[in-house]
């Protein structure tokens, strides 16, 4: 969001989707607030991961580096994901599952090139790249310790609760070094339009939805839907701002979501059911 530094908008996104959803995760918490309390260094490492380096180092990395290039590298993770759950946790991956990311990948190359091979080559990569590698190590690496047996017992609700508090906090002495040089709070109602749908949409929503998917599926099969994020948006550009909608996208669109179907539709329970 323009004209809001990183970790001033972090601290307020998460601090806003922790007062949205608290009311709503306290009785969790309070019924599991002695896992929470022996788990707090697992608990504190993902809030550093995903708020920290997902959150606001993303925002910083964006200041030195293009969208275009921060998606093509951050749509990494779910590769990521796979090879860390093979290597800790002897988790086979299947030819289907190589296949669909094999077909998700080249969906999003090919809305990043716009169907131009030239223009995929002339992709001119900087240090702020750097930067989104290790957001998508360290969304990797969150993805993995979220599934860990000692959380399970905890809602989704409250974990995200006590990794947005936790988080939150972190971003405190970073956005007071940011008060130094920069203006602190926002001014205009458009930002905080902006900030609350940030808290919510894409943080109590799509953040819980995530972590429920890891909780259920798995981290490897709910990384692979992270595959959807450059189709998506480009259909809400098109939606919401306007912007045209040429074949390049439809081309890209159709590759990404027949490799996210390939690697996570259980063709095996269909075959069974119809046997």
């Amino acid at each position: 969001m323009k004209n809001v530094e990183p970790f001033t908008l972090t601290l307020f996104r998460w601090a806003i989707a922790f007062g949205l959803i608290i009311p709503f995760a306290w009785s969790g918490i309070w019924s599991q607030r002695a896992l929470l309390s022996a788990q707090w260094k697992l608990i504190a490492t993902n809030a550093f991961l995903s708020i920290g380096i997902c959150g606001a180092g993303v925002y910083f990395a964006l200041k030195y580096t293009s969208a275009t290039n921060g998606t093509l590298i951050y749509t990494s993770s779910p590769v990521l994901i796979l090879l860390m759950e093979r290597i800790f946790r002897g988790r086979l991956i299947s030819w289907r599952e190589i296949a669909g990311i094999i077909l998700a990948v080249s969906g999003i190359l090919y809305i990043i090139a716009k169907g131009s091979l030239e223009q995929l080559l002339a992709l001119d990569f900087n240090d702020g790249d750097l930067l989104f590698v290790m957001a998508a190590l360290g969304w990797a690496i969150y993805s993995v310790l979220s599934k860990k047996r000692a959380l399970q017992p905890v809602s989704t609700i409250s974990m995200f609760a006590i990794v947005a508090l936790i988080g939150s906090l972190m971003m405190i002495p970073f956005t007071i070094y940011e008060a130094s040089y920069a203006d602190f709070w926002p001014k205009q109602m458009s930002q905080w339009y902006s900030l609350f749908g940030l808290g919510f949409i894409s943080s109590v929503l799509a953040f819980t939805c995530y972590q429920y998917g890891i909780k259920i599926l798995g981290p490897a099969t709910a990384g692979i839907f992270m595959y959807l994020l450059p189709p998506v948006g480009v259909l809400l550009a098109v939606t919401f701002l306007g912007e045209s909608f040429l074949p390049f996208h439809m081309m890209g669109l159709v590759l990404v979501m027949s490799g996210v179907i390939l690697a996570t539709l259980p063709f095996e329970r269909f075959v069974r059911s119809s046997t």
